[in-house]
């Protein structure tokens, strides 16, 4: 039993893989919840021997009845590279065959609850079928974002040929869990006005500079800085739920923060930063020295000129407040979305059953040309009748203009980090500015994409905001570590959603493969005979997947994607 506990022979349990619920995007529930108790989790181990939640000295908490086991198929029933969704009575956990050894992880991504037996498995590790975000096989742990937490993992071994799956009951209804933290051993009262490391900003960015500082054993003062009044939630949903508020879209709970000595001052907004002094400070006239600082500070809405500025009915769209007002005041109402921006179209594609008409005014007739190209851009038209209005007085009864944004560092001006012309700070490989000690992240930010031979780019993206806090912190750390991930985004209306990875800015050339006209497609972006992005509609894994070539560092070639066969982006596939 390679350590375990002892147990009497288990009764069999044959159980099959039971068709999946039909796939449907949970957009309406809390992404990341509040962490999970079963945060002592360890690695699986190989097969044969412990996993987490099985430690040869079974602590008093960890009783017989908190743990179920069964037996969930033959040895030969996997081949190596596929994976099965199982059935373990108390909840389902994924089995994972790869190089001759089993393991079990969770079965729902974490970020949005995708199921992972659709996702990619590819050397030692699986990726979410919907985002990309990315899980260690053996040890659970999250490798690449979105999301916050890991997975947790179970005991798998194998007796007469049947591969038998010991689990914590709490570990599979959680289906997540939270790495281990470090806690702030420093002496400070907290109306010290000196952090060790200080965070302006409370995006994704921010939140996993913040955490990550924790797992990699920092032990000092963490303040983060944050012009919200809400704790860190949940952006992207905004625009696609409207309803929801700020306490169901909120990605860590105040527990949390509490727990894992993080500090959180809310309604502080930072208005100068002195890189001499090492002082930052804020519109309340409070100010905070720091040793390490991060800028994390998001883009802003960008404005235009109308009258009445002050009128109540006309919205950029910014907080959970805004996203309600919005609902509330369209509702059987006339809506006008100003800009065919990704956020302004999910408004308007949110609106729909909602308002009793909604038109969209853009400059160019068809949404999305310059990031999806013309041919999918007009394919997506087709979703709803939302007529682009153009040189036409609408009547308004609520007004959301999504135009676009700008980076929020205007009051870095005098500070001497450096920044571009558009206003994005510069930063190296290891997110640091031309400050020493100074680091930044998010949408205010160009650095070196390694995909596409350290491009200095701008990826506005949920998903790269989380790269850059990790590299960051580490970077704060000493430890050496760039962004090496693959550029994810998504964008959903009407019940569909679009999947893109790469990084497309410049394509010359659009290849695509399925049915627009059915919404059924795989558009490959190329330049000078390379594909370099691809985006897909009700075609799920194909993103992942091309995700995993481009991370690998393998070329796809035009003419790899012209012939029709994708059979060689397919793999045995998952039971």
């Amino acid at each position: 039993m390679g350590g375990c506990l002892s147990k009497p022979k288990p009764v069999e349990v044959k159980v099959e893989l039971t068709l999946l619920e039909k796939e449907k995007e949970a957009d309406l529930m809390s992404p990341n919840g509040k962490a999970s108790p079963f945060s002592e989790c360890r690695p699986n181990g190989s097969l044969g021997h412990c996993s987490d939640e099985d430690s040869t000295t079974m602590r008093p908490s960890h009783k017989h009845r908190d743990y179920i086991e069964a037996t969930v198929c033959h040895v030969k029933d996997l081949e190596n590279g596929q994976m099965r969704e199982v059935d373990l009575g108390a909840g389902r956990a994924l089995l994972i065959k790869e190089h001759g050894e089993f393991s079990a992880i969770g079965h729902k991504c974490p970020h949005y609850g995708a199921p992972l037996v659709k996702g990619v498995l590819s050397k030692g590790h699986v990726r979410c079928p919907w985002h990309g975000a990315c899980f260690n096989i053996a040890t659970g742990d999250i490798e690449d974002f979105p999301g916050l937490d890991s997975l947790p993992t179970f005991q798998v071994r194998v007796e007469k040929d049947k591969v038998i799956i010991r689990a914590n009951k709490q570990a599979l209804q959680t289906q997540r869990k939270t790495k281990v933290m470090a806690k702030c051993s420093a002496v400070i009262n907290s109306s010290t006005s000196f952090s060790h490391v200080l965070i302006i900003g409370s995006g994704p960015a921010a939140l996993v500079c913040a955490e990550t500082l924790r797992q990699e054993g920092f032990t000092d003062r963490i303040v983060m800085c944050t012009m919200e009044k809400h704790l860190p939630y949940d952006r992207p949903k905004l625009s696609k739920s409207l309803e929801s508020t700020a306490e169901q879209l909120q990605l860590r709970s105040v527990e949390f923060f509490q727990s894992h000595d993080i500090e959180l001052l809310l309604e502080k907004e930072a208005v100068s930063v002195d890189v001499k002094t090492k002082t930052v400070t804020f519109q309340d006239g409070y100010k905070m020295e720091y040793r390490k600082l991060l800028i994390a500070t998001g883009s802003k809405s960008k404005s235009i000129n109308y009258k009445g500025k002050d009128i109540s009915n006309v919205f950029h769209l910014r907080t959970p407040e805004d996203a309600n007002s919005i609902a509330r005041l369209a509702s059987s109402k006339n809506a006008v979305i100003v800009g065919t921006s990704f956020i302004g179209m999910e408004v308007a594609a949110a609106l729909t059953d909602k308002a009793h008409s909604v038109s969209v005014i853009g400059i160019e007739a068809v949404p999305f040309r310059k990031a999806l190209g013309e041919k999918v851009g007009k394919a997506l038209m087709k979703l709803k009748e939302v007529v682009l209005k153009s040189g036409k007085v609408l009547r308004a009864d609520v007004c959301v203009i999504g135009i676009g944004s700008s980076p929020a560092t205007a009051f870095l001006k005098q500070s001497g980090v450096h920044m571009d012309s558009k206003g994005f700070i510069t930063v190296n490989k290891m997110m640091q500015t031309n400050v020493d000690g100074v680091f930044a992240g998010g949408d205010v930010v160009t650095f070196p994409l390694s995909l596409r031979g350290n491009k200095k780019v701008n990826i506005p993206h949920w998903q790269m905001a989380h790269v850059h806090g990790r590299v960051a912190a580490l970077g704060m750390m000493g430890k050496t570590s760039e962004v090496r991930t693959v550029p994810y985004f998504w964008t959903a209306m009407f019940g569909k959603s679009i999947r893109y990875a790469g990084y497309g800015d410049g394509f010359d050339d659009v290849v695509i493969q399925g049915d627009l006209d059915e919404l059924k497609f795989v558009a490959f972006y190329t330049k000078s005979e390379e594909v370099i992005a691809v985006a897909s509609m009700n075609y799920d894994p194909i993103v992942s997947r091309v995700a995993e070539v481009f991370g690998s560092g393998k070329t796809i070639k035009k003419r790899d994607v012209e012939t029709g066969d994708m059979s060689w982006l397919i793999d045995k596939g998952s039971q």
